[in-house]
C-alpha cells in the first residue's frame, strides 16, 4: 500500500510495477516523449497523487529520477508555497515533452510565479518558451480574482512570439490568446483585435494563430457564454 508516508523510492517502485508497454506506444502517438515513460495515464497518476498527498521534499526526489511518471507525480505533489522561481527554472531546463510543460504551468501559476512568464518567453528553448504561454493559458482560467489588466498585459508577448513556427510554441501561443479572449467580455475585445491583426499577417505562423483564435472567439458558443 502507498500513502502519505511513502518514500520516493517506494513510489517509483510502485509506478514501475504498473508499467504498460502498450500504453507507452499509445502515448508516442500523441507526441508525448516516451524515452523514460512507464505508460501510466494522467488520471491514474492523479489518483496516486491524491492518495500520497503533497510532500515537497519527496517531489524533489521524484523529479530527480528522470522517469516520466515520477516527474508528473512530482508536479502533482509539490507544495506550491514551497516552489521557488529558482526551482521552477531548474525544472524548466529539463522540459522535453508538452504534457510535462502544461502540468508544470498549472503548478507555477498556483505558486504565483508570474515573473517567470516574460523570462520564459524570451528563452529560445522550445519547451521553456512553451511554458510561458501555457502559464498564460492557465492563468486566464484559474486566476479568477486576478485583475484583467494582468492578463491583457501579456498580449504584447503573444504578438511578439506569434511568428515562432515551432509546433509546441505556436500551439501554446494560440492557446494563450484564445484563453484570454474567453476569460470575460472585457478581455474578449482586445484578444479578438489581436487575433484579427495576426490573421492578416504576412507571416504564415502568425496567420494560423490569428485565424484559429478568431474562429473560436467569434463562435456562437463563446459569444453566447460571454453575454450570459
Amino acid at each position: 500500500m502507498i500513502g502519505p508516508s511513502s518514500s520516493a523510492a517506494v513510489l517509483i517502485a510502485h509506478l514501475q510495477s504498473l508499467r504498460s508497454q502498450e500504453n507507452v506506444a499509445g502515448m508516442a502517438r500523441f507526441g508525448i516523449v516516451t524515452d523514460t515513460a512507464l505508460g501510466l495515464s494522467n488520471p491514474d497518476l492523479q489518483r496516486i497523487a491524491r492518495a500520497v498527498k503533497k510532500d515537497h521534499a519527496r517531489a524533489l526526489e521524484l523529479w530527480a529520477s528522470n522517469i516520466r511518471e515520477a516527474r508528473m507525480l512530482a508536479l502533482y505533489t509539490a507544495e506550491p508555497k514551497s516552489l521557488t522561481a529558482g526551482l521552477a527554472r531548474q525544472w524548466a531546463s529539463d522540459f522535453k515533452s508538452w504534457e510535462i510543460v502544461d502540468t508544470a504551468a498549472d503548478l507555477f501559476i498556483e505558486a504565483r510565479l508570474l515573473q517567470l512568464i516574460p523570462e520564459f518567453a524570451a528563452d529560445d528553448r522550445e519547451f521553456v518558451r512553451r511554458t510561458a504561454f501555457a502559464m498564460i493559458a492557465s492563468a486566464a482560467v484559474h486566476m479568477k480574482k486576478e485583475p484583467d489588466e494582468t492578463l491583457l498585459a501579456w498580449l504584447p508577448l503573444i504578438e511578439a512570439h506569434s511568428t515562432d513556427p515551432r509546433n509546441f510554441v505556436r500551439k501554446a501561443v494560440n492557446w494563450a490568446l484564445r484563453n484570454i479572449g474567453k476569460r470575460n467580455r472585457r478581455c474578449h475585445g482586445p484578444a479578438l483585435a489581436l487575433a484579427e491583426q495576426l490573421a492578416a499577417s504576412n507571416d504564415k505562423t502568425a496567420r494560423w494563430i490569428g485565424k484559429d483564435a478568431v474562429r473560436e472567439l467569434k463562435s456562437d458558443k463563446i459569444l453566447a457564454r460571454l453575454k450570459g
